[in-house]
């Protein structure tokens, strides 16, 4: 049987004290759509949140302008269409 104090206790996992990095992962844009989708309602629901680059946060309807494919059968088709539009490199942190 399991402690209850074990329970209580604080995850022990000390989070950096850097400068935030603008923007948010593609992956985590991602994980809110539901596929099947047409990119119109990505760019209805998604299209003003911005994602990290290497050049800095991009808004995601601007990468969608870029992208031909009007439809998202999967997850992966998504975050392969928008990565190829992205910068190549590391994200920049100060």
């Amino acid at each position: 049987m399991a402690d209850e104090s074990e329970d209580e206790e604080e995850p022990s996992v000390d989070l950096g004290s850097g400068a935030s990095v603008a923007g948010i992962p593609l992956a985590r844009v991602a994980s809110r759509l539901t596929y099947g989708i047409e990119k119109s309602a990505i760019r209805r629901r998604e299209g003003d949140t911005e994602i990290r680059t290497a050049a800095g946060p991009k808004r995601l309807g601007d990468l969608l302008d870029e992208i031909d494919d009007t439809y998202f059968d999967r997850r992966q088709a998504f975050e392969r269409a928008v990565r190829a539009k992205l910068p190549d490199g590391a994200v920049p942190t100060e």
